[in-house]
């Protein structure tokens, strides 16, 4: 008698462990597909355009988006106010352009490892109703997107940086260095006028 509520618990308790295992998270509705960065290999003080592709699953248009970006782990403060209102229709994808970055910033020095992330986090969204009132169309919150955030990143490969024709080069002396660089762009003879001088 003693072995029957042992063997029930140990059942019981093997049920739990399977249906835990076997639950699902919910959907969220509104995912996160692509981080998409413009030149994909920059190099130093490099303008890169941010965009990102949302795919709705719901029932309604999304949108009232808001973002978070990181970039090798600095949040970019530009998203902290701001909402995107880009329209995501229901069972498709739309490509959403989100704030230019620069490559390095003052407090975010150009990644000396050659690799850069950029991660981008959907914090919030709102369904929408939309409808057409006096000719207008009107747009009102039915409610948030259920599941978020949702998150997505990318590593890119970075250009190496350049070096600057200011600096010295094979032990010479820095006016030597810039008569050099100077005398390039003239001609042969005014460089041997200068290595002579």
């Amino acid at each position: 008698m003693d072995m029957m509520p042992k063997r029930l618990r140990f059942l019981l308790l093997m049920l739990l462990v399977l249906l835990v295992a076997g639950a699902k998270s919910p959907d969220p509705g509104l995912t996160l597909e692509a981080v998409k960065v413009d030149p994909a290999s920059p190099g130093p003080d490099t303008l890169c355009r941010l965009s990102v592709t949302l795919r709705s699953s719901g029932p309604k248009t999304a949108s009232a988006l808001a973002f978070r970006v990181k970039v090798d782990g600095h949040e970019l403060p530009v998203y902290r106010n701001e909402l995107f209102f880009r329209p995501v229709d229901a069972g498709a994808a739309a490509e959403v352009r989100l704030h230019n970055f620069w490559s390095n910033e003052t407090g975010r020095p150009f990644p000396t490892n050659g690799r850069m992330t950029v991660e981008v986090t959907l914090a919030e969204a709102q369904w929408m109703d939309v409808k057409t009132e006096n000719g207008a169309e009107v747009w009102t919150a039915a409610g948030p997107v259920a599941g978020l955030p949702v998150s997505k990143s990318v590593t890119l490969t970075l250009k190496k940086a350049r070096q600057s024709p200011l600096k010295l080069s094979s032990g010479y002396p820095l006016a030597f260095s810039l008569c050099e660089t100077y005398a390039s762009r003239k001609s042969l003879v005014q460089l041997r006028s200068c290595k002579g001088g």
